[in-house]
């Protein structure tokens, strides 16, 4: 983004945000350098939708932006009752063009500079606590009934397991995410790693979020542009 878009969309978020309450504006303001990019999620074809959403509503508690959805056989539902709203908060791109969504998916998130992790039981790779966050990387997480694709596992990266000590094998999906993205952002948030998100990708995010919550939002930026002409 050059210096003359971002001056413009920084104009528009700030005209947008004349119809926005000083409460929210602050709350934007503070929850925008708690976002990042340096781990994303990738979720591919779930078909429980309140599972879905639970992990939308995960992902936007701990400020992860990005959420990839690869529809396959399953369309990505979302429960409002479970997200609460948090599909305003985040980015989803999906991913449903191809005749081979997961590996367009996986071919995208290496050209952005990637790893590719498959969480799974199934696989010993390495446990959630040795997990290296240094650089960045994609979480995959499966459908409930059979987890992550062998295309997918065939195509990871890394494998990262959640450590148990019961009989059952694997957690609930929701469960996975919650847990993997808490100790992920945790640890992130007390390393010395460039984590957040850049200059661009805030305002980006800002503006997106202003969109969301203001009324007709589309007819209030044509009057911003006839005003700038």
């Amino acid at each position: 983004m050059n210096q003359e878009s971002l001056a413009y969309k920084t104009e528009l978020f700030n005209y947008l945000c004349e119809c926005i309450s000083e409460n929210k504006i602050n709350l934007f303001s503070k929850i925008i350098e708690y976002r990042t990019k340096h781990a994303t999620v990738v979720l591919e074809d779930i078909y429980q939708p309140q599972n879905a959403s639970a992990v939308l509503r995960t992902c936007d508690c701990f400020g992860i932006q990005d959420i990839h959805i690869i529809e396959n056989k399953n369309k990505y539902e979302i429960n409002p009752d479970v997200a609460l709203g948090s599909s305003k908060w985040v980015n989803l791109i999906k991913y449903n063009q191809q005749e081979k969504n997961t590996l367009a998916c996986i071919h995208e998130l290496k050209n952005q500079g990637y790893r590719i992790v498959a969480t799974t039981p199934h696989k010993d790779d390495v446990h959630l606590e040795d997990f290296n966050i240094d650089s960045k990387f994609a979480l995959f997480f499966g459908t409930e009934m059979h987890g992550l694709s062998k295309e997918m596992i065939d195509h990871a990266d890394e494998y990262l397991k959640i450590p148990m000590f019961g009989f059952t094998e694997s957690f609930n999906i929701s469960v996975s995410a919650a847990i993997i993205t808490s100790n992920i952002i945790s640890r992130i948030h007390k390393s010395t790693i460039k984590w957040k998100l850049s200059e661009e990708d805030k305002i980006d995010t800002l503006l997106n979020w202003a969109r969301n919550v203001v009324k007709k939002s589309d007819l209030l930026e044509k009057d911003f542009q006839r005003k700038r002409l």
